[in-house]
């Protein structure tokens, strides 16, 4: 059947309940917050806890937001767009459902690798793909400080369109011997081949490797062509086409050849991707005509706007609204093709005929590899990964369109659990992986400086767009795994108070200015870099930024505010919240603030907040990897030495990987997030305007499940 699933009846309602709350003209904004107060008296407390309607819990606690944000992406000028983005965020992040702590990045490494020589681009999947790295080899051949440095300039030169960027030839001028192999390790194993059946990084990843979409980005942050070799638009921006390349093909697991690339490839993707329902398929609401119809409403695909041009054979997307920037969205990969035949051939189906639970489905199936085609630069000679061992190892197609210019001829995916850490450190200056990480959790910050290692080669690696929260549990619906792990030890009257102080803005603010998120940091980042890769706000402050002067509410935004500043404005107007959001430091940390918040919270809960008790937070830690745990412990030192007169922190620990993912990391719904904190997350965006941060908390959106939510 066609996956109208659970998920998205919620949506539905939620949204039609939220325009019912959009629609009160009377209302006044009440800057400080105030849903959890009541002028109908002291709230009896219940002698048993009831989860209760998630769209009831949205609207409480995120109904200021989806007010804000209501609209917002119908509004075609990109800056008056971008400005009510901008109050819109301002918005959810006065609501305290999630404390932004870190982004990837900004920390001490040794590497192999060359900078810039991986796609430039921050957001989709193109910055994961390994096929244009160049890399030293041999033992203790990282690359040298200050010959990194030299490469940076060298593609800040050709960035600005100078002499072009060679990494290989500037190392091999300075004496490096070069390699053909990247080797990585990886804790969480895809469960899935299938690209459309999934939208987490630790499945795409690896996929991104062996298919590829219409484009792509190059190491300096340009588009190039890939599937497609040319694209056009019409006057408007609602009509896109492309031109297919001539001669691409797709290959078994074996590497024989399947058949070629087709404009109907992409077609047939993106209606598996809308069957699929995993996550992906919300991104095209109001973007490409018919889909929501198609998803929520039993529409037809005939009347989805994705369809070969009769005559020219050209890929057409028809689209719901002008969108400038409709071509960024292409680097991610609900834009990928399928082959349509070898699909049907694995008992797969469309629409009404999808059934993924059919005993003859064989789609995608991550124990097999010959149950995918491949259209990408390499293709799987071993796909055995799981979450306690195996690897994942890929080998350059010969046949792929662009061969000659693959520089990684074998890429690998290792296992590893982080209980070693200096066996990996002695097997990385062997020369066995590229680089690795310096932590001072794990030893190795201290190894490198004793090894002489760290003065010579160390260096801080670049940040990205990629956010990092932990979330509120605004709504928890578990309390133990079906398999009768990590259990809970809150009595009713714990989780009782928990759930309403977590629907109280005051608390949830208290948690965010009283989160000391630079020593939280320290734990992976060390003393002296705790702060570095410290993030304020959930869209990456320099995303965009206004290209005219922008009126509004009879405030004028000028011409050059980046995103972030905007942000910081109506933080200050609207809520009287005054935050540093730039990168770098903790801008929301303050002890006085977060007492202050939490008294507020005591007096309008009054007398269902007993005297003397003390809110109880689950959080999950990951008992093998050290690292994990020493984090979970950081966590509840510093939230009860800010707050501890109001909140005790209990860890629970999960024995193994599968039991700490299902607490968090791979749920599918909010409900079966098993902790009251979860800081196991983060978004990176998927396309180039604000929406794709934003959109993730709507209701029903994909991270409000992180915050207890759907």
């Amino acid at each position: 059947m066609k996956a109208l699933i659970y998920k998205k009846l919620f949506v539905l309602s939620a949204v039609a309940f939220l325009g019912l709350v959009a629609c009160d003209g009377g209302k006044k904004e009440q800057p400080s917050g105030s849903e959890g107060s009541s002028s109908e008296g002291p709230k009896p407390r219940p002698s048993e806890y009831v989860r209760e309607q998630d769209d009831d819990v949205y609207a409480r606690v995120l109904g200021d937001f989806a007010e804000k944000y209501d609209g917002v992406n119908n509004i075609v000028d990109n800056d008056e767009r971008f400005v009510k983005d901008a109050r819109a965020e301002a918005a959810l992040l006065a609501s305290g459902v999630f404390v932004p702590t870190t982004t990837h990045g900004g920390a001490y490494t040794l590497s192999r690798i060359a900078p810039r020589t991986a796609p430039y681009v921050f957001f989709g999947n193109d910055s994961d793909k390994v096929k244009s790295l160049i890399i030293t080899s041999g033992v203790d051949s990282f690359i040298k400080k200050t010959d990194r440095e030299a490469l940076k300039a060298a593609w800040e030169t050709a960035m600005g369109g100078g002499a072009a960027y060679d990494p290989a030839a500037m190392l091999q001028a300075r004496g490096y011997t070069l390699g053909t192999e990247y080797k990585t390790t990886y804790s969480t194993a895809p469960a899935t081949l299938d690209i459309f059946n999934t939208s987490e990084q630790a499945d795409t990843e690896p996929l991104v490797q062996v298919l590829e979409g219409l484009v792509q980005y190059d190491n300096l942050g340009q588009l190039q062509p890939a599937m497609a070799t040319s694209w056009e638009h019409n006057e408007d921006y609602t009509v896109y086409k492309f031109t297919i390349r001539q001669g691409a093909k797709w290959y078994t697991a074996d590497k024989s050849e399947y058949g070629a690339v087709t404009a109907d490839d992409f077609v047939a993707g993106f209606q598996h991707m809308l069957d699929c329902a995993a996550g992906l398929e919300y991104l095209m609401d109001g973007v490409v005509e018919g889909v929501e119809e198609y998803n929520y409403e039993d529409g037809s695909f005939e009347d989805v706007g994705v369809y070969v041009e009769e005559g020219t054979g050209k890929l057409v997307f028809e689209l719901c609204k002008p969108e400038t920037f409709f071509l960024t969205r292409l680097a991610y990969s609900p834009f990928y093709p399928m082959n349509r035949e070898f699909f049907l051939s694995r008992g797969g189906g469309f629409g009404e005929d999808f059934d993924p639970t059919a005993e003859d489905y064989r789609f995608g199936l991550f124990t097999d590899k010959a149950s995918q085609l491949y259209n990408g630069p390499y293709i799987p000679t071993t796909w055995d990964a799981t979450d306690t061992g195996g690897s994942i190892v890929l080998e350059k197609n010969n046949g792929y369109w662009d061969a000659a210019n693959v520089k990684v001829t074998k890429a690998s995916w290792i296992y590893d659990d982080g209980a070693n850490p200096e066996a990996l450190y002695a097997d990385t200056r062997a020369g066995n992986w590229p680089g690795i990480g310096l932590s001072a959790g794990n030893g190795l910050l201290d190894k490198a400086k004793e090894d002489g290692l760290f003065d010579l080669y160390a260096y801080v690696s670049d940040t990205d767009a990629t956010t990092f929260f932990g979330g509120m549990n605004t709504n928890r619906g578990t309390f133990v795994l079906k398999n009768g792990n990590c259990a809970s030890n809150q009595t009713e009257d714990n989780k009782v108070l928990t759930h309403e102080v977590m629907n109280n803005v005051h608390f949830r603010r208290a948690l965010l200015y009283g989160w000391d998120r630079a020593n939280f940091n320290a734990v992976r980042r060390g003393e002296d870099l705790k702060a570095t890769n410290l993030r304020n706000m959930y869209t990456t402050p320099d995303f965009v930024a206004l290209s005219k002067d922008v009126q509004l509410e009879g405030k004028t935004y000028e011409q050059g505010t980046v995103y972030g500043d905007l942000v910081e404005r109506f933080l200050k107007d609207d809520y009287d919240m005054d935050i540093d959001l730039s990168d770098g430091q903790d801008g929301w940390y303050n002890l006085e603030k977060a007492k202050a918040e939490m008294e507020l919270c005591k007096q309008e809960l009054g007398e269902f907040w007993h005297e003397d008790e003390k809110v109880v937070i689950d959080n999950v830690a990951y008992g093998p990897n050290a690292l994990m745990t020493a984090e979970a412990q950081g966590f509840k030192q510093i939230i009860e030495n800010s707050l501890g007169d109001y909140i005790e922190v209990r860890i629970i620990t999960a024995a193994n990987a599968a039991d700490y993912y299902a607490c968090g990391y791979r749920v599918s719904y909010g409900n079966e997030v098993n902790q009251d904190v979860f800081y196991g997350s983060g978004w990176g965006p998927d396309f180039g305007d604000p929406s794709t941060y934003l959109d993730t908390f709507t209701a029903g959106g994909y991270m409000t499940k992180v915050v207890g939510l759907y």
